[in-house]
């Protein structure tokens, strides 16, 4: 045991051995580190034992322990049930479960077993019936002569909770050795922490809720400073190389206004005057932008790319999906028409001609604007001059994606763009490398959108007001949760759903489209909807974002509880694009009251950053975004709603350290900084070492 240190493979810990710990590896149990931050989920109460013989057979609650002496198991009958006497030496008593036949697996003759509940008498017996119980996988090592906190460890099939126990029990007592303090005692005493090794033991063996709760503190502040130094670190080293400044001047302004159509609103001025002063620096600028669907973003992006173009400069706009691509590029052309600035595309499923034609191009300095997906961070796509780097949706990509863009140009601006209001918790974590910029105006003219929850008993309505609409010239969505059915989940999928449409509707056509299907066709279907040729989209989330098709206001989601609110909220704003009012019915199965408690958020409110605390809330920052590829690990303790002082906190002494020492080389900040680089060098795009 003396040798065991905290990156030790799991197996060499006494009582586990090479099955054990390919069980543990599943449950993200690797090493000797691991196993100690496997915190127990919860805690049970187990009362102090008394002997057997005491009972008296009338106890509304006793606790023993003891032996398994027998077991019996009847799976037939009114009441099948699993049994066994119990002997602690002093006397035996009976210990059923009704339906327990699951336990038979579990408790085997000659186990040690403690239980608890009420004591009753049968054909002058004493028995426990169904009461709670607990393996003394240790019974020497178990003290059962006062009530305890009782640690139950999230489990699997084969790994009991109480063999996860049993073997933390054991190397608890050097928990004082292997753990290293990552800051000196002044520091713990300002922010009233206590040491991490007592806090690691705390959580799994505590005092009482109090000595949880702090020790719980602790490690969630721990988990914060190091998400955020990672954060720190990596702003600090966008921002230490020097970029081209773009300076805009009155000329310019006029130049790019005249391109537009219409008149920005107040609140794109607004974020512009942000941008253009982020760019006429000599530091790169890292701003997100946020604002809701339909707000004009786009055209705020489009004029920062045409400041890079006005200076001989090159702008990349990065999509996450071919659809979106495609919708940027075509915009991008329009406002452009008759112009000299040159645009391109570049996408997965190119023709390989055409793409080496536009690669040729793009390092030749020949196009001013790229657009395109993923394909742009490709090894092969190389620049002339790459000044501005614009990501949509970034959420979709991981941070090192955004790195990856980014080291295709001498140290590029940086704009994300994001129509996912993200709460300001979730802008400090999965942002808090950006300054943010919120655009919190619609354009003019724009019609409202009503939501409605329906309950999915009421379909035959649903299609008869949707007729109404198609009637009246309108275009309509219908949105599934799933592509193709399966018999394991009863949900209507897309394509099923396509061939009803198609008879619920014989006098309107019908078009399909999921991101499974080629992009030709994706793009063909699209062409068809646009123009009013398709009527009825029946669509998988790909149509979540992009898409701008004003005659469309009317849009269906089915299985709306299968749906995140933010991702809700992202589909409702395809429609309502035009001058008119547009209806989104929510079908869900409404009897459920947890389901419709959360949809009906939606129908009371249309501001996306209520919706996305909310979202937040209800489940929490590992799927708020349908995605865990924001770069982050997941955070086992801090909780970044109730944390949020914790996690302001931690911010400032994050960016405070890596202010006073850059590059973390302090004697004192080793510990932090190896720690650090285990967690974040990957994904944040360090160099470690």
């Amino acid at each position: 045991m003396a040798a065991l240190n905290l990156e030790t493979p799991v197996q060499y810990v006494q009582g586990v051995g090479p099955v054990r710990a390919s069980q543990l590896a599943e449950l993200g149990v690797i090493t000797l580190g691991d196993l100690l931050t496997y915190f127990p989920r919860r805690f049970d109460l187990r009362r102090q034992v008394q002997p057997i013989d005491s009972l008296t057979g009338d106890e509304g609650d006793a606790s023993v322990a003891g032996v398994v002496a027998d077991t019996e198991y009847r799976p037939f009958g009114k009441l099948p049930y699993f049994a066994c006497s119990l002997d602690d030496g002093s006397g035996w008593v009976t210990v059923k479960w009704f339906h327990g036949g699951y336990l038979r697996d579990k408790i085997k003759v000659g186990l040690h077993l403690a239980v608890s509940g009420k004591v009753s008498t049968y054909r002058e017996c004493r028995q426990f019936l169904n009461p709670r119980f607990q393996i003394i996988w240790d019974p020497a090592g178990t003290n059962l002569d006062q009530d305890e906190l009782m640690p139950v460890y999230p489990a699997s099939g084969l790994i009991p909770s109480g063999w996860i126990a049993r073997i933390i029990q054991q190397i608890l007592p050097q928990v004082g050795r292997l753990i290293p303090e990552f800051y000196d005692a002044a520091y713990l005493r300002k922010r009233e922490l206590p040491e991490r090794a007592t806090s690691i033991a705390a959580m799994h063996r505590p005092e009482d809720k109090d000595a949880w709760k702090e020790a719980r503190r602790r490690l969630a502040y721990d988990e914060l400073l190091l998400m955020q130094m990672g954060i720190a670190l990596q702003r600090m080293r966008t921002v230490s190389r020097p970029a081209f400044p773009l300076p805009l001047n009155e000329e310019i302004d006029r130049r790019i206004r005249a391109r537009l159509p219409f008149t920005l609103t107040s609140s794109q001025d607004k974020v512009l005057t942000e941008i253009t002063g982020d760019l006429a620096r000599n530091r790169p600028m890292n701003r997100l932008l946020q604002g809701d669907v339909g707000s004009g973003k786009t055209v705020v992006a489009l004029y920062a790319a045409l400041l890079a173009v006005a200076h001989r400069k090159q702008a990349a706009i990065m999509a996450p999906t071919e659809i979106l691509a495609r919708q940027h590029f075509n915009k991008v052309e329009q406002y452009l028409h008759g112009s000299k600035v040159r645009s391109a595309m570049l996408v997965g499923g190119q023709k390989q001609a055409e793409r080496q034609q536009i690669l040729a191009a793009l390092a030749a300095g020949e196009i001013n604007i790229i657009v395109g997906t993923h394909a742009l961070i490709s090894e092969h796509v190389q620049f002339h001059s790459l000044a501005l780097v614009v990501m949509d949706e970034q959420h979709k990509f991981g941070v090192r994606q955004r790195v990856d863009l980014r080291e295709k140009g001498h140290a590029p601006h940086c704009l994300v763009m994001t129509a996912t209001p993200i709460p300001r918790t979730l802008a400090l974590t999965v942002f808090g490398d950006l300054d943010v910029s919120v655009i919190d105006e619609l354009p003019p003219g724009r019609g409202r959108t009503h939501t409605r929850l329906i309950d999915r008993s009421q379909m035959k309505d649903t299609f008869e007001f949707v007729r109404k609409h198609l009637q009246e010239g309108q275009q309509a969505y219908f949105v599934y949760p799933l592509v193709t059915g399966s018999e394991d989940v009863q949900i209507t999928a897309a394509k099923d759903a396509y061939v009803q449409l198609t008879q619920v509707f014989p006098e309107f056509r019908v078009g399909l489209i999921h991101g499974q299907m080629p992009a030709v066709e994706q793009q063909h279907v699209m062409r068809e909807f646009t123009s009013g040729a398709v009527r009825i989209l029946a669509a998988s989330t790909i149509v979540e974002v992009g898409l701008d098709v004003p005659n469309a206001n009317v849009m269906v989601v089915t299985h709306a509880e299968r749906f995140g609110l933010a991702q809700l909220h992202q589909l409702r704003g395809r429609i309502g694009r035009g001058q008119s009012d547009a209806v989104c019915l929510l079908v869900a199965g409404i009897k459920n009251p947890i389901a419709s408690e959360r949809l009906r958020v939606l129908t009371e409110t249309s501001d996306g950053f209520k919706i996305a605390e909310a979202d937040l809330r209800i489940r929490g920052p590992g799927e708020f975004f349908g995605t865990r590829q924001h770069g982050l690990p997941e955070l086992k303790i801090a909780d970044l709603i109730e944390d949020f002082d914790l996690l302001r906190m931690a911010r400032r002494d994050a960016f405070g350290i890596v202010k006073d020492d850059p590059d973390l080389s302090d004697p004192g900040h080793q510990t932090l900084r190896a720690e650090m680089l285990r967690l974040y060098a990957e994904r944040l795009g360090l160099v470690a070492g």
